[in-house]
């Protein structure tokens, strides 16, 4: 991933989208990441679908059918995001680690 300071993102902000559309890049603050800019359409995917690691994971451990799969699975994420707000990770963390395996 590509890394920019929060200074050069505000002064070379044309640059900072050119980049994004190709890979998400991330944006430091101190030396410390604060944000990540990527493209629409890699937004759009990740928002919209479950990650492909996700629905494998899904379809071995609940290979169930109509209401009662759709409830196994809002149980699950329910208790995985509890999990993920004890441990302190954000929703964005999550997503993150998601997209990386």
């Amino acid at each position: 991933m590509l890394t920019m300071t929060s200074l050069a993102a505000q002064s070379q902000f044309g640059n900072l989208i050119d980049r994004a559309l190709r890979q998400p890049v991330a944006v430091t603050r101190r030396g410390r990441p604060v944000a990540v800019v990527q493209s629409y359409e890699d937004y759009v995917g990740q928002t919209s679908s479950i990650p492909p690691a996700v629905a494998r994971w899904i379809s071995k451990n609940y290979p169930l059918e109509g209401a009662a799969a759709a409830q196994a699975m809002r149980h699950q994420l329910e208790t995985m995001g509890d999990q993920a707000h004890q441990d302190g990770l954000s929703e964005a963390d999550v997503m993150r680690m998601l997209h990386e395996s």
